[in-house]
């Protein structure tokens, strides 16, 4: 009788046991799924550059669980007969391997994460499925078939987390699409409402916050919040903000593969589109400029045979695009000849830009930001076009420039009585931008100094634009702080090569020891330019 109470439970105790220990030590694992939108060739990625913290959770759930049942057995705990001690041991190991997933976590979780890991709903599904596979895996490794297996399989957590996301991936699609379906059902139920879908390889977040606010100068105006511009996202967006009230949405499109931006037009049903820029912008999925530009352009084969496209001539993928659509267009830039809508007498200073408008058959209008670059320029060139179309004025487009905010973490400047300036442009830098944001520290008197990890995502060119970087930084600042000594080689080969003084340029591991250098050198009449602050799963360990 003993003998039949005694063994399931130390079976259980087996099988339960090292779950117990993983479910914690998977957090880890868990955060780089979410941080990769649980896009499987992202989270493969990330295991890849912090192979350390992802295999070393795994690997101490298993010692862990090994030491745990030596040392229970060295006391005689697995073989004590009587069965209420027999519970209470099997209680007590259980513990102990809990205890063991939540050191690991502890030591294994990002200490200060940028982007904490949100407990969603998808992640409690989620987690839920991963229990699931745990215990399945655990209790086939406790059979008689592959007993030698049943202290390894936490070492393969990795893999595990990934086959969760696979098996879990069916459930979130039917939900997503249950969410899609009835945010497009609330879109297109007001048939007054205004459309307008938003891409481009950057600027796209900015163009949004410009738009809004010009077109709110007449309109009504929702736009998606922050930087929601996934189907997800967006649907949130609709299915929580959106009334009959408003009469213009105004929907960012992001895009990491071919066809994303096919499915934010499925959802959305734009009827105007913008384009704003096409660059080296995640390279790491789309592999070429070319695949990128095909993906924005999604957006205008979207569109009605009626509607509105609007480009910024930049002599490259967006101007041909301009060229080749058969839809109603517009072009914006410097060139008055070619352009629909285009700028004079650009004056740029820390104060912000002021310059004169011009918008064909409308006329002109001086104007003034406090945005701060020649780059934003183009996005609110963009921006007054759509809203010329819609009917706003060239006084109220002015106004609406006028009231333009700063977007956080966009080129943002923050200053202080008696301190040293702060550009803070630390939001997903690329090529482009970042060489904008290097223009405008230019324009700072005094000692300039930059803190920057470089560029991400770029694909096997990442080196390349990041040695140009370095290059264009030569003639921009004073102080180059580089975070991570690894990375940012190409940086320093760029500066070298531009003739930067070497006792000007410092490397350190992280942002924190970046805020120690800075704050022992710095003086109360400097400009620092943080370009770039990298997600946690681009660290380097």
């Amino acid at each position: 009788m003993i003998h039949a109470i005694t063994a399931p439970l130390l079976k259980w105790t087996f099988i339960i046991a090292p779950v117990l220990s993983c479910i914690f030590a998977s957090r880890t694992l868990l955060h780089y799924f979410q941080l990769e939108s649980y896009q499987f060739p992202g989270y493969f990625r990330t295991l890849k550059r912090n192979w350390r913290h992802s295999l070393l959770p795994g690997i101490c759930a298993s010692v862990g669980m090994v030491a745990i049942t030596y040392l229970l057995a060295i006391l005689g705990l697995y073989v004590i007969t009587p069965v209420p001690l027999l519970i209470l041991f099997s209680i007590l190991s259980l513990g102990l391997n809990v205890v063991v997933g939540l050191l690991i976590a502890k030591v294994f979780n990002e200490k200060h994460a940028k982007k904490k890991f949100v407990i969603t709903s998808r992640v409690k599904r989620l987690y839920v499925v991963h229990v699931v596979v745990m215990t399945l895996i655990s209790l086939f490794a406790n059979s008689s078939v592959a007993a030698s297996f049943a202290f390894i399989w936490p070492v393969f957590l990795p893999l595990i987390v990934a086959l969760s996301g696979l098996l879990a991936w069916p459930i979130e699609k039917a939900i997503s699409e249950c969410y899609f379906r009835d945010a497009r059902r609330k879109l297109l139920a007001n048939d007054r409402l205004i459309r307008i879908g938003i891409t481009g390889s950057y600027g796209k977040t900015s163009v949004k916050h410009i738009l809004g606010t010009i077109l709110s100068e007449k309109y009504p105006t929702l736009i998606t919040p922050a930087s929601f511009n996934t189907p997800m996202g967006v649907s949130r967006a609709i299915r929580e903000r959106l009334t009959p009230s408003y009469q213009v949405f105004v929907g960012e499109m992001g895009a990491r593969h071919v066809g994303d931006i096919k499915e934010m037009c499925r959802l959305v049903k734009p009827q105007i589109g913008i384009v704003t820029s096409v660059g080296p912008q995640h390279l790491e999925t789309f592999k070429t400029i070319e695949r990128v530009a095909k993906t924005k352009y999604e957006l205008i084969e979207g569109l009605p045979a009626d509607g509105n496209c609007y480009f910024y001539d930049d002599g490259a993928y967006c101007t041909q695009m301009y060229e080749k659509t058969q839809r109603p267009k517009k072009l914006c830039g410097k060139d008055a000849d070619k352009c629909d809508c285009w700028c004079e007498d650009i004056r740029v200073s820390s104060q912000g830009s002021t310059f004169q408008l011009h918008i064909r058959d409308k006329g002109s209008i001086e104007c003034h930001t406090r945005l701060l670059g020649e780059h934003n320029i183009q996005n609110i060139l963009l921006a007054a076009m759509a809203a010329s179309d819609l009917g706003l004025t060239l006084r109220q487009i002015s106004h609406g420039i006028e009231k333009l905010q700063i977007v956080k973490n966009r080129l943002e400047l923050m200053t202080r009585p008696g301190a040293f300036t702060i550009i803070n442009d630390a939001f997903n830098s690329n090529p482009v931008g970042a060489k904008a944001a290097l223009h405008v520290l230019k324009e700072f008197p005094q000692r300039r100094i930059i803190i920057t990890p470089g560029m991400v995502e770029l694909g096997e060119k990442e080196d390349e634009y990041n040695r140009e970087f370095g290059r264009e930084m030569a003639g921009c600042v004073d102080v180059a702080i580089l975070v991570g000594k690894n990375r940012t080689l190409p940086i320093v080969e760029g500066l070298m090569e531009a003739g930067f003084p070497e006792e000007d340029i410092h490397r350190v591991d992280s942002l924190d020891a970046s805020t120690r250098l800075l704050h022992s050198m710095v003086r109360p009449t400097d400009t620092v330019l943080y370009e770039n602050d990298l997600p946690d799963h681009y660290q380097e360990a």
